[in-house]
């Protein structure tokens, strides 16, 4: 490989990939800039939609070249370019979408002439459709037939999640409900203690935990183009894999260096990886969880230990 791993390089992302030996990535993920305006330090977030779409077929052409043949790669973007990205990936670049998810969440920009934006797009492509990296067993989650119904023909496995994740099932109380198979994943707020406070567009550690145990394995190398906060790399980091990234901000770069230094392997994930946010309710008056305090993360065996031995204890 042309430059080392677990580094982070003040690098354009395209010169980068370049660099990169083809076909050593196993898993990218990308959150680059929307082109909608957004004020960044270094980089003019208001291009013309020709130059725009042809400068994301040059990097995203340099991540499929840097991808193994089992590779994966995640694309975050917003509604503006998203279905034109999706097409370039596929009909382009040879892709294959497996997931078109919808990451829903609140404390979005608040409007007033139109409705408000809460969601993101992310693009779940791999290389080739046959052969790839998916480890479900790594992010099941219980199922309405265990948790509500307690049927003893549901998988004691649990089921792997859908593809909309929802932020705050709370808020639809007769809609998504906590114990259902959704994904939602706290959007990275100025007051949250995840919060880095230097970069205005921070994605959740948990939300990049659920994509890197996924599509990867321990050892594997997770690639970033647009690091920004640094997120994925540290999540990569704690999770125990190889991690490399780029990025043009000066600031931003060493803001990341001292973000990766003190984290090591093993960590814990900021966040909650599955934040429940009511109790059990009965049919004719559901319960509503008062306090607005974070729960504490429950892992695998804990979420499942709330599996009902029978009926009669989600409703007595």
């Amino acid at each position: 490989m042309g430059i080392e791993l677990n580094q982070i390089y003040k690098k354009d992302c395209i010169k980068g990939l370049a660099q990169i030996e083809p076909g050593t990535v196993d898993l990218a993920f990308a959150d680059p800039p929307f082109n909608i305006g957004y004020d960044y330090d270094t980089y003019n977030d208001r291009q013309d939609a020709d130059k725009y779409l042809d400068w994301s077929r040059d990097w995203m052409s340099g991540v499929v070249k840097a991808l193994k043949p089992t590779g994966t790669f995640w694309l975050a973007i917003g509604d503006e370019y998203a279905a034109e990205l999706k097409i370039i990936a596929q009909n382009e670049l040879g892709l294959t979408c497996r997931n078109w998810v919808i990451w829903y969440y609140t404390f979005g920009v608040h409007c007033t002439k139109k409705f408000s934006r809460s969601h993101a797009h992310l693009f779940y492509f791999v290389k080739d459709p046959k052969k790839f990296t998916f480890n479900d067993l790594d992010i099941r989650v219980p199922s309405a037939r265990q948790l509500v119904y307690a049927d003893k023909r549901a998988d004691a496995r649990g089921r792997v999640p859908d593809d909309t994740w929802i932020l705050r099932p709370q808020d639809l109380p007769d809609g998504f409900k906590p114990d259902e198979s959704v994904w939602y994943f706290p959007r990275v707020c100025g007051t949250f203690k995840e919060r880095e406070g230097w970069h205005g567009c921070q994605m959740p550690e948990q939300l990049l935990g659920r994509i890197i145990r996924a599509c990867s394995n321990t050892g594997d190398l997770v690639l970033d183009p647009f690091a920004g906060s640094g997120t994925t790399l540290a999540v990569a980091k704690k999770l125990g894999r190889q991690w490399l990234g780029f990025e043009i901000s000066k600031e931003y770069i060493a803001r990341i260096r001292k973000r990766m230094k003190n984290i090591s392997s093993g960590d814990p994930l900021d966040g909650t990886e599955k934040p429940l946010t009511s109790v059990p309710a009965t049919p004719d008056k559901p319960k509503r969880r008062q306090s607005r305090k974070p729960m504490s993360s429950p892992d695998n065996q804990d979420l499942f230990s709330l599996i009902p031995k029978n009926k009669k204890s989600m409703t007595g």
